[in-house]
């Protein structure tokens, strides 16, 4: 159980590393531009390697949720937010301006899927009274709020009005549901940890 999850977080946390060094080198607008830009950058190819990373630790820890006895809905949204994150990883998005290939298509149905089973794992463990219960609720109910605004555009055009990544924080939403995803993904894992107090308490018993 300890090595799943201290292969998860390392996993997680190399993945954290790597996507931090990306948007250092790339010098794009975080406001602005969408996390998916950033594979067209010299150093784009961190993007694919950290989504993996995030899909290799969001695995490791459904598996210790597994054996820790954990509800299997919660394990089987693990694990599909992990599919999830390969895929969108294996399949690039189009560059702008560019038709919806079946790539594109892949990519962005893929990132969708993810953003949405998360908190629904997230809500479940909070349901369960896991440990950190209520800082899984928050976050969340925010990466689902900040979903929502990530959608609207996309709405928003399928009517036929001009709506730009320029014009909205596109960026800044789509990192809100991200960081708050992979924070929920921790809390999972931290959950399952026992509290240093007990475990001192276990060692005097």
């Amino acid at each position: 159980m300890k090595g799943l999850l201290a292969s998860g977080f390392t996993a997680i946390g190399t993945g954290t590393g790597a996507m931090l060094t990306l948007h250092a080198e790339a010098g794009l607008d975080p406001l602005h531009s969408v996390i998916s830009e950033y594979a067209f950058q010299a150093s784009g190819w961190l993007l694919p390697a950290s989504l993996t990373l995030f899909a290799v630790g969001s695995g490791l820890i459904a598996e210790a949720l597994r054996r820790s006895g954990a509800n299997r809905w919660v394990v089987a949204l693990l694990l599909a937010w992990g599919a999830s994150m390969f895929l969108i990883g294996a399949f690039p998005t189009d560059r702008p301006g560019v038709p919806l290939s079946l790539s594109g298509g892949i990519h962005r149905y893929a990132a969708f899927a993810a953003f949405l089973v998360m908190p629904a794992a997230g809500f479940l463990l909070a349901k369960a009274r896991t440990r950190y219960a209520t800082a899984m609720r928050v976050l969340s109910g925010v990466a689902l709020g900040a979903l929502l605004l990530v959608v609207v555009p996309y709405v928003v055009r399928m009517f036929g009005i001009p709506l730009s990544n320029d014009d909205i924080p596109a960026g800044l939403t789509q990192r809100v549901v991200v960081v708050t995803e992979i924070g929920v993904l921790a809390l999972a894992g931290l959950s399952m940890l026992r509290p240093a107090a007990r475990r001192v308490s276990a060692v005097l018993a």
